[in-house]
């Protein structure tokens, strides 16, 4: 009883970690993850960044904006794919004031603002806060208040 149990382990542990020994081994049908790139032609981001962390605020801006890394970054008519440091698209050049614009926002007003009750991430302007998921802000229209309805007698005071 005991041995058919350990054998019935020792197959699930088999099952288990046989898809991470096909990703580390190389063979067809694995996963072989290569390092990612060291990231070039960064003006407004800190140029130590971790590629894994550009990459994460990338995912945010598209996000934040509803548009597609081509939206920002210039596709390579050669190997028809997106050329990361160029600064082809006048878009690059827009996101980079914005990013400037954001952080000068947070860093002289927000920063300043005390409020006790809010949590850190009330307390910061984001690519999200005026694009709502459009490529161009979206513009605030506060929906109008309702004025009360005078009644009969408020309107012909006898």
């Amino acid at each position: 009883m005991r041995s058919r149990f350990f054998l019935t382990g020792i197959f699930v542990v088999a099952l288990a970690i046989q898809p991470l020994m096909a990703q580390t081994s190389g063979r067809p049908g694995g996963h072989k993850h290569e390092p990612l790139p060291t990231p070039v032609n960064l003006k407004v981001l800190p140029k130590d960044i971790a590629p894994e962390q550009l990459i994460r605020i990338m995912r945010g801006f598209t996000g934040s904006l509803g548009v597609e890394c081509s939206f920002c970054h210039a596709m390579n008519p050669q190997t028809h794919h997106l050329n990361f440091p160029s600064d082809a698209k006048p878009e690059k050049a827009a996101a980079r004031e914005m990013i400037a614009m954001t952080r000068a926002i947070n860093d002289a007003y927000i920063a300043k603002v005390h409020d006790p009750d809010a949590m850190p991430e009330q307390k910061q302007v984001t690519c999200g806060t005026c694009h709502r998921g459009h490529s161009t802000p979206e513009v605030f229209i506060p929906p109008p208040k309702e004025q009360p309805v005078p009644s009969a007698e408020a309107a012909n005071p006898e």
